[in-house]
């Protein structure tokens, strides 16, 4: 068959040449829409159910609402793992689910569940699903707060945080989730506005109404009503009763009671009306004072450089409808360090593209055909990227950076090597140049003759790569990606090599050729000639020393250490600042508030800070109130401090000397120092996010803090040990 289509391809060589230019357009079609990210997104297929529950325990949500919710999911198809979190105003549960499941589907099946389960639950409790999103989601994050000089917005600072999350709410974020590629639009910090009323019991029990009175009293003249149509002078007239209450003094001035008086019991006689808000599970700050902090988050499946790049579009478009004063800041975006990724790949590959063909020049002899074998790489690149965006994989620092041109031009190499050796030897038995019949057919018996070996070699390295195709869980998602991306370009490479390597060859390998060896091969054979003499005259003493050698290379990888992934330097720090789980939010905020100030006097290689602290109002990363994420995005590396040998100073360095300052100026608080996609990842991989956890299970919540404090101060004395901190029990 191999032999057929080298046939067949020097018989229909314009075809050849038309199919390669085809290949060109769909593959920059393909570029332009393969999606780009840092690294593969490892979440497993889920669904998460969300329930928001007031003044309950955890317990009590425990039994009332996680554990009715878990039982009406148990039984899913394809589901691997059910797991739940019950906690102070919140119950979630987490369906996994087996890879390349439906996500639409299974979504569609729990909201059938969900109908019957509500009829299990406490009344008023509304269980919804999560936004359809990953463990890496969270694109973009921005914050919306008043400039340094405005003058308009309230002076009191929580009402300033008031009147920004209502516009936020009203304004940004219904815009904002226009944009294409969006699941949702979180909110993290400010105050949820209210109408508060406050009765007071006394003055309730003189006029003779209850607290369950009161509040359906003020119910129904919160709402309108409406009358129907009636038609006067043959037109509609729409009726209807508008008793909806637009502001506190209207609220105050509803009538409650008609007694012996001239004037109706109002609200007002009994309770004081004013704005107040809800109760906060989280908050979030930015450079050491409060804010309304707004996280874009990806829906499945988006491209992630993309996205990006449209919310900072979409902001800047609605920066202009805010009212004067008001600002949107971005502080994280994924762009950013996609392209420093992107970028640092596309110079690797270009740079061993040019090595490549620097090496071909040079031991090839011809330039025409140096040319011709280094037109595999970029082809074979484009044929790899179709493959990718038909398979929807991803590229990023994995898939990308693990292709080898060396390699990929194994196959041409041989191909047009041969061809120049029976070019040049036909040349001189025949002492004249080929005609165009003779050249062609000497370039297709030279294919033919070393098609099959060329072929088989080829093979045998890409199927190398199957059995990385068979992972599963993270591992697949981790490696699959980069063995498609290898195995497309060495198949489009050899596609390559016995159809368009001979064509180009004949239509460009004209005139006089000679085969000789280059300069660079003259001179590694003169060195390889006599190592050769002595290897076969001394060859037991040579296997002795190559033998020991490979003993001596077992023993030293015994002693290497081992990663799962190499660890990527995303520019960036966060910490984890954990407090006691006693801590409410206001005190944890007051040390957050601190820790910021102090960061960002003693650190000048900080640009920004900011934090999430808590539970968003969405729940895709439920934390306690005594957690927080901080967000350290860093200068470039140039302008940091310098250390002793003249260098500026390395991460981990720059990490340490924040927990020691942290810890000196601002204590009760322990700290985890990692990045903002290396902490999804852990939590992604061991449900935590530090790299190495231990889980301590039981019913007594005492005595497991005490556990875990005591586990800490074993795992602190284990050499390598340099960050040993407990997610304490909230």
């Amino acid at each position: 068959m191999i032999l057929k289509l080298i046939d067949l391809s020097m018989r229909q060589r314009a075809l050849v040449l038309m199919a390669a230019l085809l290949l060109i357009g769909v593959g920059v079609f393909s570029a332009l829409r393969l999606p780009i990210d840092a690294v593969p997104d490892i979440t497993n297929i889920q669904v998460q159910v969300n329930t928001p529950v007031d003044n309950l325990a955890p317990e009590e949500i425990e039994k009332l609402v996680t554990i009715p919710v878990e039982t009406e999911m148990s039984g899913l198809p394809g589901m691997t793992e059910l797991r739940s979190l019950s906690k102070y105003g919140l119950s979630q549960v987490t369906m996994v689910f087996e890879d390349g499941a439906d996500i639409y589907l299974l979504r569609q099946l729990v909201s059938e569940r969900l109908q019957t389960a509500r009829q299990d639950i406490p009344d008023g409790l509304v269980p919804s699903l999560a936004p359809i999103t990953t463990g890496l989601g969270e694109v973009f994050y921005y914050s919306v707060s008043y400039a340094f000089d405005a003058k308009d917005g309230p002076k009191d600072p929580k009402e300033r945080l008031m009147a920004l999350k209502v516009l936020h709410d009203y304004t940004v974020k219904p815009l904002l989730r226009q944009v294409p590629g969006l699941a949702e639009v979180n909110t993290s910090g400010g105050y949820e506005k209210q109408y508060v009323i406050q009765p007071d019991p006394a003055k309730l029990q003189s006029v003779g109404l209850t607290f369950s009175e009161l509040a359906e009293k003020i119910k129904e003249n919160t709402s309108n009503a409406g009358g129907g149509l009636i038609e006067i002078g043959g037109e509609s007239i729409a009726i209807r009763g508008n008793t909806r209450v637009q502001s506190v003094e209207e609220i105050a001035g509803i009538p409650l009671k008609f007694g012996a008086g001239v004037e109706p019991l109002l609200v007002r006689d009994i309770a004081t009306v004013g704005i107040g808000h809800s109760v906060r599970t989280g908050a979030a700050t930015e450079a050491g004072e409060q804010a309304v902090v707004g996280t874009a988050v990806m829906t499945t499946g988006g491209n992630s450089r993309t996205v990006s790049d449209d919310v900072h579009e979409r902001l800047i478009q609605i920066q202009d409808k805010l009212p004067p004063g008001v600002v949107i800041r971005e502080l994280y975006n994924r762009s950013v360090l996609v392209d420093k990724t992107i970028h640092t790949v596309e110079t690797s590959l270009f740079e061993g593209a040019l090595l490549v063909v620097v090496v071909l020049f040079l031991l090839l002899g011809n330039i025409r055909a140096a040319i011709i074998v280094a037109l595999a790489i970029p082809l074979s690149m484009l044929f790899a990227i179709t493959g990718m965006v038909q398979s929807r994989t991803s590229g990023n620092l994995m898939s990308l950076g693990a292709i080898d041109f060396g390699l990929i031009i194994d196959g041409a190499v041989v191909i047009v090597e041969n061809i120049i050796r029976h070019l040049a030897e036909k040349q001189q038995l025949l002492g004249r140049l080929l005609t165009k019949e003779e050249r062609w057919e000497e370039v297709r018996y030279s294919a033919r003759e070393v098609a099959n070996p060329m072929f088989f070699g080829v093979v045998i390295i890409t199927v190398v790569y199957f059995p990385i195709l068979a992972l599963t869980g993270i591992e697949g998602k981790m490696f699959r990606p980069m063995a498609l991306t290898v195995i497309f370009a060495l198949g489009g490479a050899l596609l390559l090599a016995i159809t368009l390597m001979p064509v180009l060859c004949s239509y460009v390998l004209r005139g006089r050729i000679q085969e000789k060896d280059s300069i660079l091969v003259t001179f590694f054979k003169w060195l390889y000639r006599p190592l050769l003499a002595f290897a076969l005259r001394f060859r037991w003493l040579v296997a002795l020393l190559m033998f020991s050698l490979f003993g001596w290379s077992l023993w030293t990888f015994s002693k290497m250490g081992s990663e799962f992934i190499p660890e990527l330097d995303e520019g960036d720090i966060t910490l984890q600042l954990i407090r006691s789980s006693s801590a409410g939010l206001e005190a944890s905020l007051d040390l957050q508030l601190k820790s910021e100030k102090v960061l960002l006097e003693k650190f000048p290689e900080i640009k920004h800070v900011f934090s999430r602290i808590g539970t968003s109002e969405i729940a895709l990363d439920p934390m306690g109130p005594n957690v927080a994420d901080t967000y350290c995005m860093l200068q470039p590396v140039k302008k940091w401090r310098q250390g002793d040998d003249g260098q500026p100073i390395t991460k981990q360095k720059l990490g340490e000397l924040m927990r020691s300052e942290l810890a000196l100026l601002v204590p009760g608080q322990g700290y985890l120092l990692t990045q903002p996609i290396q902490m999804r990842f852990n939590e992604i991989m061991a449900g935590a996010r530090a790299n190495l956890v231990c889980k301590i299970f039981g019913e007594d919540f005492e005595q497991l803090e005490k556990l875990a404090g005591e586990a800490r101060t074993l795992i602190s004395a284990v050499p390598g040990a340099s960050q040993v901190e407990f997610d304490n029990i909230g």
